[in-house]
């Protein structure tokens, strides 16, 4: 259930913070006023994409917050838990500045659109004011229909088992085509393969060559500097070491004499033994730096096969050991390919599986269709559509597709003694957004989101029907949080609560505000949705009647 929006610079809103009840809401206003303003801004909450238009004009960013509470044990609390975000609540946090571009935050760590929008899932479900236009669409209905058949992932898996299979039906095919190509790539593969294999390029022994390559190559140069240094400290009259030992036995002598010398004689002395240590070191270094013109020769012929290798197939060595694995994974292809039989039969395996995941989603699909389609015809007689008739259709594709093995089509018959036909053929302005409507209303029934929100899909109806509409939205109130933003007196009526959204201006700008109505005010919304600017007595009792408080 969404318990908290708060908005701030969001296209006409300087700055909003409001609290939800349960139940059904109503959102009413003026046209124009700015009521799917704040659908808009809990849609980006919710992960939609935006751009700065959305930021209000003179400010630096647009700021929404969503909170949502989480039931414990839940799917939403199971989500937060493994992609590693607190459990105690669910606040969505979206900021867009005037560049255009955008942070998201779930409970106040940095998270990604894609994120957003699976969280959004356990959450709310927008259905907006042109949902039904999409109805006309193909591939809507069938969204529709494995939406609320809870077969999302399933036809995912179809459409990715279609796939599998087209591609080994395009290799057989390619195959049987250009042998001849076929033959002579697989010659030349083979040949380079069989280069790159006998190189034995290793890429751990290829930096170690090259460091010795580098210290062979150079060797005369190290042993003349280790020598020069050597004789420096420790050969002949001038060496340094011997004269710097006697200056040390005899700084550490008058140190008795005068102890403000033991600190100098200490550093001294450290010096001294470093000196000696590298003495060491390097006697050690000439004892095992050797000049060694063979191995040098037999390295240079190494880095030479390697770096031809490289140049001739136009890569980096340490990128050869990855281009020997494509050439193989290739010719391992090629020579399937030449291998008519097994071609036949990866792409029979792969039918088989399309086919076998295919006909689960078609039972659940087939099983669904029956029951959606008695409850939308159950529903089209509550609104004004009495002896109508809808149908989910369900045409067999015998040599399937990614959506499966049928096509699905959306048939009704407006009235009595009609024969079904295409939706998108025969339904008028006003019967689709009554059958759009209807099947809003009993998808929403399947969703598991906490929170629905309806924006103004009550465009096209009037009179009675409408007032079965807020009954029908009252009545899902019941195990959801329903809003609903309306324009229809007889919608809002049947709310449990009211708020009404108005447009001002102050200092020049226009601003949005809410205010939430009492038993008293609603009477007053509710009569000017009846009868406009001019509100009579008879129009505040009519309006008093229709909430119930006469």
């Amino acid at each position: 259930m969404l318990l908290r929006l708060i908005v701030r610079d969001f296209v006409i809103v300087d700055r909003l913070e409001l609290e939800f009840d349960g139940g059904f809401g109503a959102l009413t206003g003026e046209t124009g006023a700015g009521k799917s303003i704040l659908v808009d801004a809990l849609s980006l909450a919710l992960g939609e994409r935006a751009d700065a238009t959305v930021v209000r004009s003179g400010a630096e960013r647009a700021e929404i917050s969503a909170e949502f509470d989480v039931t414990p044990a839940g799917a939403l609390e199971a989500w937060l838990r493994a992609n590693d975000y607190d459990t105690d609540a669910c606040l969505l946090r979206r900021v867009i500045d005037s560049a255009g571009r955008s942070r998201a935050y779930i409970n106040g760590a940095a998270a990604t659109l894609g994120q957003m929008r699976e969280v959004a899932d356990f959450l709310a479900d927008i259905h907006g004011q042109n949902a039904h236009h999409s109805l006309l669409r193909a591939d809507a209905q069938r969204d529709l229909l494995d939406t609320h058949a809870g077969a999302q992932v399933l036809a995912r898996d179809v459409a990715a088992a279609h796939g599998a299979w087209r591609t080994a039906r395009e290799a057989r095919e390619a195959a049987e085509k250009d042998v001849e190509a076929t033959v002579r790539e697989r010659e030349l593969l083979e040949w380079q393969v069989k280069e790159l294999v006998a190189l034995g390029f290793d890429a751990v022994a290829w930096q170690e060559a090259e460091q010795e390559h580098r210290r062979l190559g150079n060797a005369s140069e190290l042993l003349e500097a280790a020598g020069a240094t050597l004789a420096t400290l420790e050969e002949g009259e001038a060496a340094s070491l011997p004269l710097l030992q006697h200056a040390g036995a005899r700084l550490s002598e008058l140190t008795g004499v005068d102890p403000a010398l033991t600190d100098a004689a200490q550093l001294f002395e450290t010096a001294l033994i470093q000196l000696e240590e590298s003495a060491l070191a390097l006697r050690r270094y000439q004892d095992r730096l050797e000049l060694d013109p063979a191995r040098l020769s037999e390295l240079d012929s190494r880095i030479d096969a390697v770096t031809q290798m490289s140049r001739k197939h136009r890569v980096m060595p340490e990128e050869l050991p990855d281009l020997l694995l494509g050439l193989q994974n290739r010719l391992a292809e090629l020579v399937l390919r030449a291998d008519p039989a097994a071609l036949a039969e990866r792409e029979r395996k792969a039918e088989a599986a399309f086919r076998d995941v295919a006909k689960k989603l078609s039972a659940v699909r087939t099983k669904t269709a029956k029951a959606l389609s008695a409850a939308v015809t159950a529903g089209m007689q509550e609104l004004a559509m009495a002896g109508g008739r809808f149908e989910i259709a369900l045409e067999a594709l015998p040599e399937g597709a990614s959506c499966g093995l049928e096509a699905v089509e959306f048939r009704v018959s407006a009235n009595a003694g009609q024969p079904l036909r295409p939706l998108a053929k025969v339904a008028s302005g006003g019967e689709l957004s009554r059958i759009g409507l209807a099947l809003q209303v009993i998808a929403s029934q399947a969703n598991p989101a906490g929170t629905l929100i309806f924006d103004e899909v009550d465009v096209g109806i009037g009179g009675r029907v409408a007032e079965i509409v807020g009954r029908m939205l009252r009545q899902l109130g019941k195990s959801r949080q329903v809003l609903c933003v309306t324009h229809l007196p007889q919608v809002a009526a049947q709310a449990d609560w009211q708020w009404s959204i108005a447009k001002e201006t102050r200092g020049g700008a226009t601003t949005s505000s809410v205010s939430v109505l009492d038993a008293e005010a609603r009477i007053g919304e509710i009569a000017r949705m009846l009868g406009g600017e001019k509100i009579t007595e008879t129009t505040r009792r009519h309006a008093a009647e229709m909430l119930g408080l006469s």
